[in-house]
């Protein structure tokens, strides 16, 4: 019988599941499960046929059984050996893959309320499992991990000491992807371009941006958790702390409410007062809608701020490299952040950029410039096998 590996991904309103065979690593199984709720969905795709359905999942538990139910028509319970979950914050742990048990759960639990947004899913997924595949092994993968030694300056907080003790400092996220692009840096150009000074923008639904130096995290924009940083589609990026207590004045507003509109109503969502889709914004842009260009122009500025920002805690860049859905997918937004971005020796070659070719830079451009699209769940089918197989 063939051994399969699973990946799963879950945040708050959504699962994604992959069956992978567990030595050569290739996916032939794909579901997720979209606006867990009332208005639920499962999309499902199998040699590129996807198919889509209107489901019953109220809640995340209820929406990893619906893909597993499906999961069925592809490959028996007993064939799954292992279960890689992403998780999105590690807290304090520096390793990429860490096999589950109690001790484990316990130190999960305990750091959970950093990111309400998917530690909750992540771990009544992982409890579940464990009780519907007892055989298969639970490895977590954490997102934090990858920039866990960054410079002690760059982890600061500059609250109070004694709250480090509570875990206070600045962590960073995407790091799957981040070691994804670095390792496809290395294979397609080799050494010396992975272990140069680079930029890389993970621009999606979440954006974040990472300063990366002789193949290891210097900075990043995300800190605490992942609503800091650069705006995103409903996230607020970083603001004023001093808004908290304005808004509790003025409105009454509490802690909980505060996170949920930073996280959920903020962003392109609230600047725009329309949608978080960064493609029906640049569609509004383009009819006169100033709302929709306030919010574009203002993803575009944090973006290239957040590049120089970057460019300084490395001193100096020698390549950037565009990924996510946003990142890979839309040549307007690439060329127009990169269009004031000359003064560090970055221009883009617009035939390039708009054919969505690999290197997107002018051919006398100092800095190379990449859209490399990225591959979370690679990273972690790759580091469950090896863990399981140690």
């Amino acid at each position: 019988m063939s051994k399969n590996i699973l990946s799963i991904n879950a945040g708050s309103s959504s699962v994604k599941l992959t069956v992978a065979d567990a030595e050569s690593l290739e996916v032939f199984f794909e579901a997720s499960v979209d606006n867990i709720g009332p208005d639920a969905k499962l999309t499902t795709k199998v040699n590129n046929n996807k198919q889509k359905d209107a489901i019953q999942a109220n809640s995340s538990i209820e929406a990893i059984d619906a893909i597993l139910q499906a999961v069925q028509t592809v490959a028996d319970f007993e064939s799954i050996v292992a279960v890689g979950h992403r998780i999105v914050h590690g807290g304090g742990h520096s390793e990429t893959a860490v096999l589950v048990d109690d001790a484990l759960i316990t130190d999960l639990e305990s750091f959970a309320d950093f990111d309400p947004e998917h530690a909750p899913a992540a771990l009544s997924i992982i409890e579940h499992l464990t009780t519907k595949l007892p055989h298969a092994r639970q490895v977590t993968c954490f997102d934090t991990a990858f920039f866990h030694d960054i410079p002690m300056v760059a982890q600061t907080v500059a609250l109070p000491r004694e709250y480090r003790a509570l875990g206070m400092r600045r962590y960073g996220f995407h790091g799957l992807s981040y070691t994804y692009l670095l390792e496809q840096l290395r294979e397609k150009y080799g050494d010396q371009a992975a272990n140069a000074k680079i930029v890389f923008a993970h621009l999606g639904s979440g954006s974040s941006l990472a300063a990366v130096s002789s193949g290891k995290a210097v900075d990043m924009t995300m800190g605490f958790t992942p609503t800091s940083g650069v705006v995103m589609s409903s996230r607020s990026g970083d603001v004023d702390p001093g808004l908290v207590g304005f808004l509790a004045h003025h409105t009454g507003m509490t802690v909980d409410e505060w996170t949920t509109m930073t996280n959920k109503k903020s962003g392109l969502l609230g600047v725009s007062g329309l949608t978080a889709d960064m493609k029906t914004l640049l569609d509004r842009e383009a009819e006169g809608d100033q709302a929709a260009a306030e919010a574009v122009e203002l993803f575009i500025y944090s973006v290239q701020k957040a590049i120089g920002a970057l460019t300084a805690a490395l001193g100096g860049i020698d390549r950037l490299v565009f990924a996510g859905g946003i990142g890979e997918q839309s040549f307007i937004l690439r060329r127009r952040i990169c269009e004031d971005l000359g003064y560090l020796g970055i221009a883009i070659d617009q035939a390039a950029n708009d054919a969505q070719s690999e290197v997107i830079s002018s051919a006398s451009a100092r800095i190379p410039v990449n859209v490399i699209p990225t591959n979370e769940n690679l990273v972690i089918l790759k580091r469950v096998k090896a863990l399981i197989q140690d």
